[in-house]
């Protein structure tokens, strides 16, 4: 076992909480990390507040990257000492996983958000007593991360940490939702529902695609200076008029649209701004939308449910690095970087509206 700190969670919607742990050593199939950062995302929040009780205590954390310290004997893809960057889980081997679309892995749920390993143990102790962990298939709120050898892709050593560590998910969920499942031709109109990290790099990857308008909708005025700063040629508050206005700036309706806030009348107002035969993706986790289906058909709207932004981390990782190294896909825009002790200051800027992006940096 090695003693480790980590940021738990005691009880449904209790604050983070910063403890010694105990974490096993990696089996045959996992690596060891030795975390250099980990962003907060608002997954990390809803689902913290909604975790079933009998599933704590808890550690959270999906946006984590580091150094490996050591690896299972199955383990070939990475190396001690290599820099890597941490995703979400995924078998490998069912249909999804093996057509590419690991995001649907058919085993997602037993190994992201069951509290542990598929087989229902947990690498994590405190005193003898287990402690959930393997959120994301990682829990990198915590010092060390006990990952699958899938849940890991190497990053380049310049890479600065406070952009590694988002790409693992609002930077791959927000680009590769454009990139990989809505596909936009240059010249199409593209709106994108909340300028969180998720909408802002949806934003990124529209203007990189040359997507003519993006047009950002947020209510905090700072983000939406944000999304124009990074190409959008609006960013407009909600309320009333909206869909108005949208339908004028993109010429009678928008060609896509990526809603990012989980909230069901951004979800409405997202299909009235689309014009016939537009693309609605729902990227935002939230409660029940219902829809007039008269709407839908008669416009020809095709939407799309999007997890992970249909992304395969290890392809896609790399491009999006690409993309960062041309200038096209600055992350580090987003981020505020915060000490990883002061998790719960973290938390309190992003729910705040002041930092768009968190990052906890360790020691």
């Amino acid at each position: 076992m090695r003693r480790i700190r980590a940021a738990v969670a005691e009880a449904p919607g209790a604050p983070f909480t910063v403890h010694d742990l105990d974490l096993g050593e990696p089996r045959p199939d996992e690596v060891l990390v030795r975390m250099t950062a980990a962003g907060i995302c608002h997954t990390d929040l809803g689902m913290r507040d909604t975790w079933p009780d009998g599933l704590t205590p808890m550690v959270f954390g999906h946006e984590g990257t580091g150094r490996v310290e050591a690896v299972g004997s199955a383990v070939r893809g990475v190396a001690p000492g290599e820099r890597v960057c941490l995703t979400f889980a995924s078998c490998g081997a069912c249909e999804q996983c093996a057509t590419g679309h690991p995001a649907y892995c058919l085993h997602a749920r037993s190994l992201n958000f069951s509290g542990g390993r598929a087989d229902g143990t947990t690498p994590l102790a405190r005193d003898g007593t287990p402690v959930h962990g393997g959120f994301f298939g990682q829990s990198s709120f915590a010092t060390y991360a006990v990952v699958r050898e899938r849940g890991v892709v190497p990053v380049p050593g310049d890479l600065p940490d406070e952009v590694a560590a988002p790409l693992g998910c609002s930077g791959q969920t927000g680009a590769g939702t454009v990139l990989n499942r809505l596909r936009p031709e240059p010249g199409a109109s593209l709106i994108v529902m909340g300028a969180g990290g998720v909408g802002l790099s949806a934003v990124m990857a529209a203007v990189a695609v040359g997507c003519d308008p993006v047009v950002a909708v947020d209510p905090v005025p700072a983000r939406r200076a944000l999304a124009v700063e990074l190409g959008a040629k609006a960013a407009l508050p909600p309320g009333d008029g909206l869909v108005a206005a949208l339908r004028d700036l993109t010429g009678g309706g928008a060609h896509h649209v990526v809603e990012t806030t989980g909230r069901p009348e951004m979800a409405r107002q997202a299909v009235a701004a689309l014009r016939p035969r537009g693309e609605l993706a729902l990227v935002g986790l939230g409660g029940e939308v219902t829809f007039d289906v008269m709407p839908l058909l008669a416009k020809g709207v095709r939407v799309h449910g999007v997890i992970e932004g249909d992304s395969h981390p290890g392809r896609f990782l790399p491009d999006l690095i690409g993309l960062w190294r041309r200038g096209l896909f600055p992350l580090e825009t987003l981020v505020a970087t915060f000490p990883f002790e002061e998790i719960g200051s973290a938390v309190r800027a992003m729910e705040e509206g002041g930092v768009v992006k968190p990052v906890l940096v360790f020691d």
